[in-house]
């Protein structure tokens, strides 16, 4: 292909009517956060940083609006909590299930988000807890849809070093902790969201587990989001929507610690990298043009920023197509052994540790597993250029890395913990083999992700258009 003066590098947009609005959604002193096995403690003593609630509206050329909900929290413990809130929402914005993606950050060090917990130290301030995350939801998300106005969101991408894979074997063991011998997935998903030139908001979409803080820690935080949020946001002078890849496997380096520095370094490291993606791109609005050639001590090629040129119709119509689809995978179980059988298998490890791995195993059982397979519902939005893909439970990075291999060229956000309990892992058939705690834990059948990921493509396909361009991502 050769180059001619005029041509531009095409940013993938979205052109919607958007909006954002944000709730504060802390939780209460006091209220129980107890996440960790080891932990002594059951109670929260204060927060970290705050916990916020972000709502992004958006409304494409098929004129249904939808709302993305970026929430800090831990994960849902029980089917009926997550449906519960987000039930709430859909009911009180008019929505269907497939306008809505409600999607938990996954910190480690947030409140208990199980209303059955009631009876423990801390229980009984869940379910107020719950209501208001609905009622905050619901708010959040009327503000942004009745203030949505044409706008755009432009997509890039950029390198992050914070997320590190997680398997490490150590004297025949499989542990959860960093494996310095393998190769972490380091892409962050970032949206540029701009109305009239201005940016409005940040969406960054990032593959990590927020497990900085852990047991030691007495305080709910956000995590590594927080000071992430805090960095872009000073910057931007916008709001900054994080939501969380398909991180099953991927961790900080350092992790499983007290300290709040800890977390607030990781944080910046993320903040920055998003930082210097979005320093990158030209202004809101523009692209990259081959404007004129200037002679000099060698003939030099000046390329600035433009507004895109009006011959390329066709590429800005499909920048603001919209569309979405929800449907579910039917996914294979493994025969699981019972709650006796568990609990005499875990008999010789502390008791409170012991206490905790058969709460999540019974939560599995109750409201998740119905029947001999399992139906795994799916979320796909077209944004545009862009996808949007949500799904509950948590992934392996192979779903994101995957999808984004089979779309090339095609901003993909993949989020985990959306819509959906967040405590079934979907592993590689490699992390069956070595034994590893997300592969034990999981009710899911080697196989599973497979399934997933050609589901989810499948749901891809049914939303590009033959006529949709490929943009020049990455």
């Amino acid at each position: 292909m050769t180059t001619a003066l005029g041509d531009s590098i095409r940013i993938p947009r979205s052109a919607l009517q958007i909006a954002v609005a944000r709730r504060d959604i802390t939780p209460p002193t006091g209220i129980r956060a107890k996440n960790w096995g080891p932990a002594d403690w059951e109670r929260s003593e204060g927060a970290h940083r705050p916990f916020e609630l972000t709502a992004l509206a958006m409304i494409g050329d098929d004129d249904r609006p939808r709302v993305l909900l970026a929430v800090d929290g831990t994960w849902w413990r029980r089917v009926a909590d997550e449906q519960g809130v987000r039930g709430a929402i859909l009911d009180a914005l008019g929505f269907e299930a497939d306008q809505l993606m409600l999607s938990l950050s996954h910190t480690h060090a947030g409140a208990v988000l199980c209303a059955a917990d009631a009876h423990l130290p801390g229980g009984e301030l869940i379910a107020g807890y719950l209501e208001a995350l609905a009622a905050a939801g619901i708010a959040a998300s009327r503000e942004a849809l009745g203030s949505a106005e044409p706008g755009m969101i432009e997509w890039t991408t950029g390198r992050c070093t914070l997320a590190a894979d997680r398997e490490l074997d150590l004297d025949g063991r499989a542990l959860v902790g960093f494996n310095p011998d393998a190769v972490a997935d380091d892409t962050v998903v970032i949206g540029r969201v701009s109305v009239a030139g201005v940016v409005r908001a940040t969406l960054v979409n990032y593959a990590c587990h927020p497990t900085t803080l852990a047991w030691q820690n007495r305080e709910v935080s956000p995590d590594y989001v927080g000071a992430m949020r805090e960095i872009v946001e000073a910057a931007t002078d916008a709001p900054c929507l994080f939501v969380q890849g398909a991180s099953g496997e991927l961790a900080p380096r350092e992790q499983y610690t007290g300290d709040h520095a800890v977390a607030d370094r990781h944080g910046r490291s993320l903040g920055h990298a998003v930082l210097a993606a979005l320093d990158a791109l030209p202004m809101p609005g523009e692209q990259l043009t081959l404007d004129r050639v200037v002679e000099s001590g060698a003939p030099l090629a000046v390329w600035a920023g433009r507004e895109p040129v009006p011959e390329r119709g066709a590429e800005r119509r499909d920048e603001g197509r919209s569309a979405g689809v929800t449907a579910s995978v039917t996914l294979p179980l493994r025969e699981l052994a019972s709650l006796v059988d568990l609990a005499a298998e875990w008999a010789d490890i502390d008791e409170r540790s012991r206490d905790e791995r058969l709460g999540r195993a019974r939560n599995l059982r109750e409201g998740y597993i119905d029947g001999p397979t399992v139906q795994h519902p799916v979320w796909v939005w077209r944004l545009g250029d862009a996808v949007v893909v949500g799904h509950p439970g948590e992934a392996y990075s192979r779903l994101q890395t995957g999808l984004r291999s089979r779309f090339p060229g095609i901003p993909i956000v993949v989020m985990n913990l959306t819509n959906g309990p967040g405590f079934v892992y979907l592993p590689t058939r490699d992390a069956y083999d070595r034994g590893a705690y997300q592969a034990w834990q999981t009710p899911l059948a080697p196989g599973a992700l497979d399934l997933l990921e050609t589901h989810a493509a499948s749901l891809i396909i049914t939303l590009l258009s033959p006529s949709t361009p490929t943009p020049a991502f990455e």
